[in-house]
């Protein structure tokens, strides 16, 4: 890592912080005031990395010197805006150094069971951390699709689609990639990626906590919510990760606790500005997010409505007008979140449009993901597999059987059901490519890890917030009921809309955020209930054991994705303490590490210049990324004299391949009959393995 431009990531780092002091709640009522802040700062601070790219990249200034510029107007925009809140702040604060008194005072204050979750959580993100900064990025698409679009986007310095025969690398959302460019620009390589998910998993330990405080809940509740979330093994294994569900989920959750927000203030033009930026990070992150996004706007424009209409009717101006000025305001606020939004996703999607003349991409992409049948049964076996797959648990382990035949009672129950009303569990139209169900999901693997625990009891929380909130949060029903309708919607239109897949929980991840709060107020309303003043001894210490119990799992499952978790582990084979940085990058396919060398060096052999690649969607580009860049093998791309990689197949209408005879060497992986297809007559192949190159006559 260059240590001189790696210096320069001071400068973003300042400007946040600068932001977070400008633009804290001047209300004192605000809950967690602190957390609303860091909400505010975040969503600017991703806007501007994501619209500050979109910029630089339409003049063809992806390079260093323009992206640290830009990130100095940040630094004193925020400066700015620093100064001046400090000027208009009447009286003095202590700021920042309250909210370290408070969180003294809160440990002091708190029980020994807090403490415990509190230390707990603490501790597993701090070895997340670890484990972060140590590996080296290894996930099966960032090797496929994730980097090597930032590695396009660094050799040309723009965002403008390149051949390729990985749709994936132009038609998937790139805005976690984003963020993942500005630190490739500043150090020079992948070695912060993994941060990028960790810090969003930080934030969603914090969000789901203050949605939790909104909901009503108080300290314990919060921090038993904190739990759950920070212990589930999916967030534990994709915060050392370059997947995208984390980052997702962050801005999901953002948008969530700024909308509770909303349902008992007004709209401001702050507000929507805010509303607007969550939900263009969203859509230019994943747009499987969008289904959380949706309900949740739909919930705040319908609390707009109703505090305009109770106000409405102390209106000297009369009931009538005043209310067609409430739908006024909401209207116009609504049209200010979706102009936001398109600002910040609307470059990309406009790119999307003009090479594939539909902005979700070519028909391969709209069919392979989204339910293609939208009949009630279908719907139904489509959400129990998804349900059945997200809670998948250990003995799963203890069925196994041949190869086809169902193996567990709740996977023969969902096949059961199926048969018993006519559908087909693995119907094309509802399961994803040539996957089947079942499959065993329990194994702490960050693509599709179930998570039991936090899923059930987020279930359950769910369930009772809908039919008692009372119970749940005494003080604020109608929130908590709101809340939960709008989770269960999200519930069900994501299984309605999603095909079944083995790597669904992932997809899953934005909304079991939004749906822990809810297990978090009901645990702490249970032990509330069962241990006051007048409860039977057994029924208390039933509910105890119960939550003790069921938090002790949770943990138990915490520690285990971050001891034995793949591809990134603690300890046994592939540990990030015994294992090299390149064989860590292959521990999804350990063969191919000596394959992908065996291939650079004939290539290095060959001094060749241009490079052309041949590969299927579904193989790796990035090792050859990093082979190109490696200080004995050439400089990073052909735009700095270094070596150039072409596409040979190209899957895009507007870009076609090169042409295989204007190359000097090719490499292929994958299919060895398409690779000879394409390479020109007279030309030397050589295969080793999954690899291949084919060298001119005469080299």
């Amino acid at each position: 890592m260059p240590a001189p431009a790696s210096a320069l990531l001071v400068i973003p780092t300042l400007g946040y912080l600068f932001l977070l002091y400008a633009v804290r709640p001047g209300d004192a009522s605000t809950i967690n005031p602190h957390r609303l802040a860091a909400v505010r700062a975040t969503l600017a601070t991703g806007a501007y990395a994501v619209l500050s790219v979109e910029l630089l990249g339409a003049f063809g200034a992806l390079k260093l010197p323009a992206i640290a510029l830009a990130w100095l107007i940040f630094l004193l925009l925020a400066l700015g805006l620093a100064a001046g809140r400090r000027r208009r702040d009447r009286q003095p604060t202590r700021g920042w150094a309250a909210a370290v008194d408070r969180v003294r005072t809160g440990w002091r204050t708190a029980t020994r069971g807090e403490r415990l979750l509190a230390g707990s959580v603490s501790g597993l993100v701090l070895v997340e951390l670890l484990v972060a900064i140590l590996a080296e990025p290894n996930n099966f698409d960032s090797q496929t699709y994730h980097l090597p679009k930032v590695e396009h986007w660094v050799a040309q310095g723009s965002l403008e689609f390149w051949p390729t025969a990985i749709h994936r690398q132009v038609t998937i959302p790139p805005g976690a990639e984003y963020l993942l460019l500005h630190l490739r620009l500043f150090t020079g390589g992948d070695g912060l990626y993994n941060l990028v998910q960790w810090a969003a998993g930080v934030a969603c330990l914090l969000l789901a906590a203050r949605i939790t405080a909104q909901l009503g809940g108080g300290r314990r509740a919060q921090l038993i919510t904190a739990f759950l979330v920070g212990t589930t093994p999916m967030v534990v294994l994709q915060a050392t990760s370059t997947q995208t569900d984390l980052v997702t989920a962050a801005w999901v959750a953002c948008l969530a606790t700024l909308v509770l927000d909303g349902l008992h203030r007004r709209a401001t033009a702050g507000s929507a500005l805010a509303l607007g930026t969550a939900t263009g990070l969203i859509a230019v992150t994943k747009t499987s997010g969008l289904l959380g996004a949706g309900p949740l706007l739909l919930l705040w424009g319908l609390a707009q409505l109703r505090l305009g209409w109770t106000n409405s009717h102390a209106s000297p101006a009369g009931v009538t007008s005043g209310r067609i000025r409430v739908v006024g305001r909401t209207g116009l606020a609504s049209v200010v979140i979706l102009l936001v939004a398109a600002v910040i996703t609307g470059p990309f999607l406009a790119r999307v449009t003009a090479e594939f003349g539909n902005p979700l991409g070519p028909p391969r992409l709209r069919e392979s993901i989204p339910m293609q049948r939208h009949d009630p049964g279908s719907i139904l076996i489509n959400a129990l597999r998804i349900g059945q797959t997200a809670l998948d648990t250990p003995l799963s382990a203890l069925h196994d059987t041949p190869v086809g035949v169902v193996g567990t009672a709740p996977a023969e129950a969902v096949v059961g059901t199926a048969g018993l009303i006519g559908v087909d569990p693995q119907d094309r139209a509802t399961t994803f490519g040539q996957t089947r169900f079942p499959v065993q999901s329990w194994y702490p693997d960050e693509d599709r890890v179930a998570f039991p625990v936090a899923g059930a009891l987020a279930l359950l929380g769910t369930l009772f917030a809908l039919l008692r909130p009372g119970r749940l949060a005494p003080a604020r029903p109608g929130p908590v009921r709101a809340y939960a309708v709008t989770v269960a919607v999200t519930l069900l239109t994501h299984t309605a809309m999603i095909k079944w897949q083995p790597w669904g929980n992932r997809l899953l991840l934005y909304a079991l955020v939004l749906a822990v709060p809810l297990a978090g107020i009901w645990l702490d309303a249970l032990l509330r209930r069962r241990t006051g003043r007048g409860a039977g001894t057994g029924r208390r210490s039933l509910a105890v054991t119960v939550t003790v119990a069921l938090l002790a799992g949770s943990a138990l499952a915490g520690l285990l994705a971050v001891s034995y978790g793949f591809p990134r582990r603690l300890v046994g084979a592939g540990s990030v303490f015994t294992t090299s940085d390149w064989d860590t990058r292959f521990l999804r396919r350990p063969q191919w590490a000596p394959e992908f060398r065996w291939a650079a060096e004939r290539v290095r052999a060959t001094d060749a210049r241009r490079i052309g690649l041949v590969q299927q969607n579904d193989n790796w580009e990035y090792p050859w990324w990093l082979l190109l860049r490696d200080g004995s093998f050439g400089a990073r791309t052909g735009s700095d004299g270094g070596r150039e990689i072409v596409a040979l197949q190209s899957v895009l209408p507007k870009h076609p391949p090169a042409d295989p005879t204007t190359v000097d060497v090719i490499v292929c992986t994958g299919d060895q009959a398409t690779c000879t297809r394409l390479v020109p007559r007279g030309w030397r192949i050589e295969f080793h393995g999954y690899v291949g190159v084919a060298l001119p006559p005469g080299t």
